[in-house]
Order: C-alpha cells, then structure tokens, then sequence
C-alpha cells in the first residue's frame, strides 16, 4: 500500500487527502469513530497548509507520508509555505466560540485533542507537521 501523496495547493486537493487517509486507515481495522477523527485532523491540518501557509497556489505542494511505529500511527505532513508559529499560538475557548457563532479559530485545538501529539517545526525553508495517534 502506497503511504505517500504529494498534492498541489488547492482546497479541491483536500477530498484526494481524505480519501487516501481513509484508504490507508481501512486496512487497521479501526473503528468508524477513530478513523473519522484521524481523518478530521489531518484534513485540518492539510487545510490550514493550503490556505494559510501557501496562499491556494497550485504551483506549491504539501507532502504526506503515514508510517506505523509500534501500536501508532504517524502523518508527517511537509511543505515549503509559511510557516506556522506554534509559540504564538493561544488555544481558543472553544465553547465560547460555540456560544457567540464564531466560524473558525478552532481547527488546531480540536487536532490537539484527537491526537496524542502534534509537533511543529521548520527548516531551511522547509515545514513539517507530525500528528502521532495510539491505536492499540
């Protein structure tokens, strides 16, 4: 089974994402629940690539690559946009978000709480996201 994909820079690319997670997760046997959370988290994380990191600009791309270490699996999502600043970043009130209507902000909360780690880091030029998730 391929574990690799590389897209170009468009939202239209994120169901190509979707889909390849899922393909690749079927063959763990998770369950439905856990496997639409993986699948949540690592679209969020591809999103905020395409939009915020890179513009929407089909002439950049975003790696990801899935590994299996012991009892886990591993997205590494790679890109060469701007990147993200993990120490600026101030986690939302996600429940007051919910109570005034507030559309977005959450998206990296709601990551951090499906995963068992989020890391961020970069480069030369060069980012990287690892989202790490126990599964037996």
């Amino acid at each position: 089974m391929n574990n690799s994909i590389k897209v170009s820079c468009t939202k239209k690319n994120l169901k190509l994402i979707r889909d390849f997670v899922t393909d690749y997760l079927e063959q763990l046997a998770l369950s439905d629940v856990l496997m639409n959370q993986i699948v949540l988290a690592v679209d969020e994380i591809c999103a905020n690539l395409i939009i915020h990191a890179n513009n929407e600009d089909p002439s950049k791309y975003i790696y990801l690559t899935i590994t299996e270490p012991k009892n886990a699996v591993q997205f590494e999502i790679t890109d060469n946009g701007v990147a993200f600043q993990s120490t600026n970043y101030k986690e939302p009130d996600i429940l007051e978000h919910v109570r005034i209507g507030k559309k977005g902000g959450v998206g990296i909360a709601l990551v951090k709480r499906i995963m068992d780690k989020v890391e961020f880091s970069s480069k030369d030029g060069s980012n990287a996201c690892l989202l790490y998730k126990k599964i037996k």
